[in-house]
């Protein structure tokens, strides 16, 4: 008998996969638990256009991704916070403050997207880098000044 999973079947398959099973399986475990419905060619069809127009949407926000880090890649944003007379900060940089600095640029970051090497508790020039996707990210410099 074939279904479509309605969720993941641990051993069997994910949501959405076509199977041929086994009646009693199905009949007994699948359908009754509401785990899969009866694979008629209507859901076939609507599975098949739900993936490609999935597929369709995952390389849309992966190009965009891309072209927002090529914009972003090279970028010098300053950051301004008090400091000690050796140019010692109080506190340090976090990727909050570097975030809400980038969006002044007109980039809309997500603080946990940025990664510095070292904590941020000096006034000087810093290396960050800003990761949006899997093997998509961009080099920036943040510059921290005293106030």
């Amino acid at each position: 008998m074939k279904v479509i999973l309605k969720a993941d079947v641990k051993g069997s398959g994910k949501k959405g996969d076509i199977l041929d099973v086994s009646d009693g399986f199905a009949k007994n475990f699948l359908l009754k638990k509401g785990l899969a419905e009866i694979a008629t060619s209507s859901g076939i069809n609507a599975i098949n256009q739900k993936k490609t127009a999935d597929e369709f949407h995952k390389a849309e926000f992966v190009k965009a991704q891309k072209e927002t880090a090529e914009k972003l890649n090279g970028t010098t944003v300053t950051v301004a916070i008090r400091a000690g007379e050796k140019g010692r900060v109080f506190g340090s940089v976090t990727t909050d403050k570097i975030a809400s600095a980038l969006s002044e640029l007109g980039f809309d970051i997500d603080k946990k997207r940025i990664v510095t090497k070292e904590p941020l508790k000096n006034v000087g020039e810093y290396d960050a880098e800003v990761r949006f996707i899997e093997g998509v990210s961009a080099k920036i410099k943040v510059v921290v000044t005293a106030l």
